[in-house]
């Protein structure tokens, strides 16, 4: 536990402090947002905002939880594959992110790479790693995913094929990358909802930790959990909590910095990782309810557009039809934020209850 305290504390201060320094850069090198036309009107009034903020706590979550490892659980410990798949997602897809970004800023317009250059970086990143996540197994004949489609554990009769469990997994690690970077656009909206969905995991993974199979701690009808290195993934979730806490004080509107496709695309590859790694696939779907809500109002909007030609919302994602209906930014992002935490109250209700037995 001291580690897990450790990383998000050491995780937040590099954050906190880093952002400024990261503003300064940005600003000088002229790394603005651009901002779409289409768009919120007001919204003009951020272009030029230094982006690509999500460089900050990616670099954040990495070093601390380097030190943390090393001062609490010692310099001798080898990196696990847990780390290596949920840290690869996590640099990997932002890194997919800044080429993105970095587009957007060289030439001067609100679009980044084209659709399909994006989901070709995005699907290799995440088939690469659910690769790594489905072939290397402990001592205990654990990988870090599944071939199993899991709720809150593997269930026993959903097994799939390996190219099946691949396959998921990259679905999973795309569907939420697109779902955190299209909730992204009002200050603060992102970064708050992941960090509620974050700190979900690090309850999760240490609860897996506490109750594993491997150290044969049982719960009170017999249940353990069937998960590889739980304390690492409850490190790594700690940490990036931690660093979004301290990116969050500078991204609060009035925010002095966004996190770009760079800190949006990097944050959904993580939750999806921590969502395989835990085994709790389908309980994603309420932990990130905000996500799933959002996304599925580009997907009616869109699907009512092209089938006859009407929206059903002023303008997709759904923060923007608030915005156009009159609804404050501070208000939008509030009411977000609440509907964040009632999907993770949900989720982890959920999950206590399958460890009671309510389930």
């Amino acid at each position: 536990m001291r580690a897990v305290l450790a990383g998000a504390f050491l995780s937040f201060i590099i954050s906190l402090f880093c952002t400024p320094i990261a503003i300064r850069y940005f600003t000088r090198l002229k790394i603005g947002q651009e901002i779409r036309e289409d768009g919120p009107k007001h919204h003009q009034s951020k272009r030029g905002t230094p982006t690509m903020g999500g460089v900050v706590f990616i670099i954040s979550t990495v070093v601390a939880f380097v030190i943390a490892q090393v001062l609490m659980v010692g310099p001798n410990r080898s990196l696990s594959v847990t780390a290596v798949v949920l840290l690869g997602l996590f640099v990997g897809m932002g890194a997919v992110g800044f080429l993105d970004d970095f587009i957007k800023i060289r030439k001067r317009r609100s679009l980044g790479l084209n659709k399909r250059g994006k989901l070709i970086g995005q699907v290799v990143i995440a088939v690469a790693f659910a690769v790594i996540a489905l072939n290397f197994k402990n001592r205990y004949g654990v990988t870090v995913g599944s071939d199993h489609i899991s709720f809150i554990r593997d269930i026993s009769w959903a097994q799939i094929s390996n190219v099946g469990a691949a396959a998921l997994f990259a679905f999973v690690v795309i569907a939420a990358a697109n779902g955190v970077n299209l909730t992204d656009g009002l200050d603060g909206l992102a970064t708050g909802s992941s960090v509620m969905v974050i700190g979900a995991y690090v309850l999760i993974a240490f609860w897996e930790f506490r109750h594993n199979c491997s150290t044969e701690l049982l719960g009170p009808n017999g249940y353990c959990y069937q998960v590889r290195d739980p304390l690492d993934i409850a490190l790594i979730a700690a940490a990036a909590a931690g660093g979004l806490f301290g990116f969050l004080w500078w991204n609060a509107s009035p925010a002095r910095i966004f996190m770009g496709d760079t800190g949006a695309l990097a944050l959904g590859g993580l939750i999806a990782g921590l969502a395989l790694a835990t085994r709790t696939t389908i309980l994603l779907v309420v932990l990130g309810a905000l996500f799933v809500i959002i996304t599925m109002s580009v997907v009616i909007q869109i699907a009512s557009f092209k089938s006859t030609g009407k929206r059903v919302f002023r303008m997709a994602p759904l923060q923007h039809h608030f915005e156009l209906a009159g609804w404050g930014e501070v208000t939008i992002v509030i009411r977000f934020w609440i509907i964040a935490g009632i999907g993770v109250s949900a989720g982890l209700g959920l999950f206590y209850a399958d460890y009671l037995g309510v389930l």
